[in-house]
């Protein structure tokens, strides 16, 4: 089946109040409009047209590297109006399905059996809801096909009594389209052209209408406020927890946690409470992460433990590694098996070898660690001269005494042991002690300052 999908984002959305297109606004870490698009691009033999309007430039250009189409809706005159700017990309004997930038969450699967549906006349997607209120009512036949909608306004006491309500999303030939929606009328209340006017004209012409039911309120949802915003991004994050849970992930509180791009978790994999995840994450057998960490773009291998309060962000960890509370690894870290980042540590671009430990408040940057190493607390590697950034070598088995200050560039050899307080500004060989400290010195008979009247 080749299928050309109309989706409409033209709308300015200014429930929203927001300068930002509404279907901009993420929800699970990207646009509205990427989930409809991403959705649409699993169906086969598809190729895609956004309906731009309201922020068109913002969309394009959120969107350039997407390979959809665009065309622009510079009058916003109803949805038949805006499909029809699409008439020009429909290819020869295509079905059209319409869908919409702000219903992020409608399932590929149910759109299948929408376009399925469609073969020589409309298909509409319907959904049953509890409180139908302010929606269009289907009407069918006894048939079961569909002879009308009915807007509320325009509805009996029979009519009001039907739970099955229109949903807008509509796959029909693209030939039919083409031929329907230029000779639409905008004699109405609103004085715009709808897309739903065409299942009148299908029923007069006795081309039939399918109605397929979706299978639940969620995935046919709009948003068009920060309410229904915040409603949609827990409705999604509930569905990810689930399939977490599904797959062996335990969570604390499936209720808090947010997933803003990809997660993968391997077997017995345990997440606390309020952590976050962006990018593309992997976490591998057994790794636990605590309370209140921020992962982006990273891969943790097995039986790593994160500690509370940690952010790591393009970096690579290794198996058995034990990574805070209240770190920071920066991207280009890379920690291999067993290595400790401890609390209140920072690294950025630092290559950390098997065991090694940087324990507390320290700072640790462009730099390659050896095996066995032992960095004491309030240690500093001095990368960055205001200019360059230079690189600090230390060897394996090296131990570097609390507070010292590593001026880069400057290796440090195998073995080697850095005494407390030191200022390293060259080279240290292997197996030698260097110290580079002021002499202590001890005065007798000081009297400290007094408080003068």
């Amino acid at each position: 089946m080749t299928i050309d999908v109309v989706i409409l984002a033209a709308g300015k959305g200014s429930r929203m109040r927001s300068d930002l297109p509404k279907v901009l606004h993420p929800i699970g870490g990207i646009p509205m409009l990427g989930h409809v698009i991403e959705t649409a691009r699993q169906l086969q033999g598809v190729e895609i047209t956004v309906v731009v309007g309201h922020g068109a430039d913002q969309v394009r250009q959120r969107f350039a590297d997407s390979g959809v189409k665009f065309v622009e809706q510079t009058e916003q005159l109803g949805t038949g109006h805006a499909v029809a700017q699409a008439i020009p990309q429909f290819r020869e004997g295509a079905t059209v399905l319409v869908l919409y930038g702000d219903v992020p969450l409608v399932r590929a699967g149910t759109l299948q059996s929408l376009l399925s549906a469609a073969d020589h006349g409309p298909a509409l997607l319907s959904v049953e809801m509890a409180n139908p209120a302010g929606y269009g009512r289907i009407v069918r036949d006894t048939s079961g096909r569909v002879r009308a909608i009915v807007e509320e306004k325009d509805a009996d006491a029979d009519t009001l009594a039907i739970s099955e309500v229109n949903t807008g999303i509509l796959a029909a030939p693209a030939d039919l389209l083409a031929r329907w929606l230029p000779e639409l009328s905008c004699e109405n209340a609103q004085g715009e052209y709808y897309l739903t006017d065409v299942i009148a004209r299908s029923v007069s012409e006795e081309i039939a209408v399918t109605g397929e039911r979706a299978s639940d309120t969620l995935e046919v949802a709009g948003v068009n406020s920060r309410a229904q915003q915040a409603q949609m991004e827990r409705a999604l994050q509930h569905t990810r927890a689930v399939a977490l849970m599904n797959a062996g992930v335990t969570l604390l509180d499936p209720a808090r946690i947010d997933i803003r791009g990809s997660l993968e978790c391997d077997t017995d994999v345990s997440i606390d409470i309020n952590c976050i995840f962006e990018g593309d994450v992997l976490l591998g057998k057994g790794v636990q992460i605590g309370p209140n960490c921020l992962l982006k773009d990273c891969r943790l291998a097995d039986g790593t433990r994160v500690e509370a309060n940690s952010v790591i962000e393009g970096a690579h960890v290794g198996e058995a590694c034990t990574i805070g509370p209240f770190a920071r690894l920066r991207p280009g870290t890379e920690l291999a098996d067993g290595a400790k980042v401890g609390n209140f540590v920072e690294t950025k671009k630092a290559k950390v070898g098997v065991g090694s430990k940087i324990n507390h408040l320290s700072y640790v940057g462009d730099s390659v660690v050896g095996e066995s190493v032992n960095i004491g607390a309030g240690t500093i590697t001095c990368n960055y001269d205001g200019v360059n950034k230079s690189l600090t070598e230390i060897g394996d088995g090296a131990f570097i005494g609390s507070n010292t200050a590593l001026v880069a560039p400057v290796k440090v050899g195998s073995g080697a042991t850095i005494g407390a307080g030191s200022t390293i500004t060259r080279e240290v060989g292997s197996e030698e002690l260097a110290v580079a400290r002021g002499k202590q010195r001890n005065i007798t008979g000081w009297e400290r300052p007094i408080k003068r009247n």
